[in-house]
């Protein structure tokens, strides 16, 4: 799931689920790479961008819902 275009298609629940699992795979990294299991070290960084990707998203859809808010208030 790195696309962007991917990411925008979701909903804000299919994102919120993705970045829940994201975060769950992250925490299991850690716990492998301290149990000294070696896991891919190239799978931290994919992960991490993903989850950037998915915050950027939702707040992106937060300020636009906040702007449309305040757009018609003043209208």
């Amino acid at each position: 799931m790195a696309k962007i275009r991917e990411i925008r298609a979701m909903n804000d629940e299919q994102l919120r689920q993705q970045l829940e699992d994201l975060n769950a795979e992250l925490f299991h990294l850690r716990f492998q790479r301290a149990a000294y299991k070696n896991p891919s070290p190239a799978r931290f960084g994919q992960i991490k961008k993903n989850i950037a990707r998915i915050k950027t998203i939702l707040r992106e859809r937060e300020i636009e819902a906040l702007i449309a808010e305040i757009e018609a208030a003043v209208v």
